[in-house]
């Protein structure tokens, strides 16, 4: 008996997800709200395209990460067969990957280019900098960080330069004509050397299908069914990816909740997902507003606060989960009595019997937890806060992974400048030398071998040639390549860092996923695209039997992740909404969106804290009053009181 004998669609999905399942041909919308099942719709739509005998490798399921595909895959081929886990399911930028090394001749272009993540990006801008800085003699010039940002916002937004500095950074407009030279040098040097960011993949993919009509037909036409996760997420050039890529069949169903639009800095379009409708005419659009996750107080306080939104699609969340607390909302003298009113709550919780990693503490910004931070430590309650480096992103990783760079791509200008300024006496002048010196051998990184060392007066260059040559001289695996370079890096390792044994961990188990791969080039792609520890989800996962710490976390962070108890700080009027939103509507509107993300990660108690007495300096004003997105909302949806002391 076939699994599919087993699936009982209407047992296992509500009606409004039943219709979004069933749905056949044309474009689809389905808004699905807060902990509605859109992963369950997702996966039960897969399974029933494939038992209807739809190919597999027809269907393009895309999401905003790996994990997320290879989930619904997993799952629908539970309730099927392994005929689902061939659906070609992946992220955008992992689509754009494989498109662009399959065509990337048409683009000009070598089909092993490296992908620079966001770290080789801000490495390669900082050295381009230098450069203008000293030319032009600036000395007030942004950092790489937000010259990176401006670059990727112009991308992202397709806008110019000038006009994203004009429009968001107004004090670098002294700088413009400078900053947009860099931009071009800085894109000028990504095509001469073979590279491409995150955001070129992209861009690129959208030019491929724009300007080659036959390609454009080809792989639409490889494509009977797209699905799109998180549609809310997306960015301009996402969204006209999907409509170059729907083709005549406008088989398109996308998924997402204009309420958890949150991702605006980043470049994410809050229209994509409200004009959905008139660039696929005659979409079907299906609500999911009935919620697996909260009681129905929380639900009641979310549909309120959202409610406000002025443009949006109207949906009113609902639950079968019987009882529960009302919200509460909590008013402290100061920011110190709200964090020991916190401390003092979670306490009690936990005592109660409700584990550390079931209550989470979110906040509109970084450093609204600082105060809190130190009486948590006061009390002795081990927590874990979201944010710092991530895996990929720690000095040792990216200096292990610029060595196998250079093998895939010699003209990574970025890599050999950090492998060889881990040498000493070599300096970024000489670096660059001899990196010029490698290119002009055009032999690849086996120019190494002919550069003059005792031009380069360090010892450690031998040693660097010496792995190369290895290299070049033995058939290696890909796990091999990996032991060569890290019993070369080891001894550079202990003298660099005094915490080497953690980090000669950290290597180990980069070996060892290394293992799973056929080529180097695979897996630095992997790397670039979906390295590992980068989800806070994957990371502190509720259901860990050992691991059991509060959670502290950026309401940003948090979005899609859930806990039994919920604390909001700082619901004040000039932190959330930030003071920075409250002249500017749109901005004021995502701010909106974000306390109902907030809002909608509790499944049992929510509460609201803010203090009353808070002098901001950058305004000169007192900020007292609670958040306007839940100021007025009444007694029987929102309990208030103050907190004594």
């Amino acid at each position: 008996m076939k699994n599919s004998d087993r699936i009982s669609y209407n047992e296992a999905l509500n009606p409004s997800q039943l219709k979004a399942v069933n749905f056949d041909e044309g474009p689809l919308l389905v808004i699905a709200g807060a902990g509605s099942g859109k992963t369950r719709t997702l996966t039960y739509r897969v399974a029933r395209l494939v038992e209807k005998g739809v190919a597999p490798s027809s269907i393009l399921l895309l999401t905003f990460t790996r994990k997320a595909s290879l989930e619904m895959l997993k799952r629908a081929a539970l309730l099927l067969d392994n005929r689902c886990e061939k659906v070609a399911g992946g992220t955008f930028h992992s689509f754009a990957n494989a498109t662009l090394r399959k065509y990337a001749s048409k683009l000009g272009f070598r089909r092993d280019f490296s992908i620079l993540d966001r770290v080789d990006s801000e490495a390669l801008i900082s050295m381009l900098r230098k450069e203008i800085i000293s030319v032009s003699g600036h000395r007030s010039f942004p950092r790489k960080h937000s010259l990176a940002a401006i670059f990727s916002r112009a991308a992202n937004k397709v806008l110019t330069v000038a006009e994203v500095i004009l429009n968001d950074y107004p004090h670098f407009a002294s700088n413009l004509d400078a900053i947009i030279t860099l931009y071009n040098t800085y894109n000028r040097h990504k095509v001469e050397n073979f590279l491409c960011d995150y955001d070129d993949l992209l861009v690129y993919l959208k030019t491929l299908l724009e300007d080659h009509q036959d390609i454009r037909d080809r792989i639409s036409s490889l494509y009977h069914y797209i699905m799109v996760d998180e549609y809310q997420d997306t960015n301009l050039t996402q969204a006209e990816i999907i409509r170059l890529l729907a083709g005549r069949r406008q088989n398109v169903m996308v998924v997402g909740d204009d309420s958890q639009s949150i991702y605006a800095f980043r470049g994410a379009n809050f229209k994509n997902i409200m004009k959905f409708p008139e660039i696929f005419p005659g979409t079907r659009i299906i609500r999911l507003e009935e919620n697996y996750r909260s009681v129905q107080p929380i639900l009641s306080l979310a549909n309120v606060i959202i409610e406000r939104a002025k443009e949006k699609y109207s949906k009113i969340l609902f639950t079968r989960r019987p009882g529960g607390p009302l919200p509460v909302l909590v008013r402290a003298d100061t920011e110190n009595s709200q964090s020991r009113f916190v401390v003092a709550k979670i306490r009690e919780l936990n005592q109660s019997g409700i584990p550390l990693k079931q209550i989470a503490v979110l906040f509109r910004a970084n450093f609204h937890s600082f105060d809190l931070e130190i009486e948590l430590n006061r009390a002795a309650i081990p927590f874990v806060k979201v944010g710092g480096f991530k895996f990929i992103e720690s000095a040792h990783i990216k200096d292990f992974l610029a060595h196998l760079r250079v093998l895939s791509n010699p003209y990574d200008s970025v890599c050999w400048q950090r492998i060889l300024l881990l040498l000493d006496r070599i300096g970024s002048k000489n670096a660059q030398k001899i990196y010029e010196a490698i290119l002009a051998e055009k032999s690849g990184y086996a120019g190494i071998f002919s550069v003059k060392t005792k031009k380069v007066q360090s010892s450690g260059f031998k040693g660097l040639a010496d792995l190369f040559a290895l290299i070049d001289s033995t058939p290696m695996s890909v796990t091999q390549a990996g032991e060569a370079v890290f019993n070369y890096y080891v001894s550079i390792l202990k003298d660099k860092y005094d915490d080497h044994p953690k980090r000669t961990k950290d290597l180990e188990q980069l070996l060892n996923i290394m293992g799973r791969y056929r080529t180097i080039s695979a897996f630095l792609t992997d790397m670039a695209l979906e390295p590992p520890n980068t989800s806070f989800g994957a990371s502190f996962a509720t259901d860990d039997p050992v691991d059991d710490r509060l959670i502290l976390s950026t309401v940003h962070s948090a979005k899609g992740l859930e806990w039994h108890t919920v604390f909001i700080i700082w619901a004040l009027e000039g932190r959330f909404p930030s003071i920075h939103a409250l002249h500017n509507e749109e901005d004021l509107e995502e701010e909106l969106r974000l306390m109902y993300v907030a809002a909608t990660r509790a499944k049992e108690n929510l509460f609201f804290t803010y203090p009353s007495q808070i002098y901001d300096r950058a305004s000169g004003m007192v900020l007292n009053r609670p958040s306007r997105f839940i100021a007025d909302i009444p007694g029987n949806i929102l309990k208030k009181y103050t907190t004594e002391g």
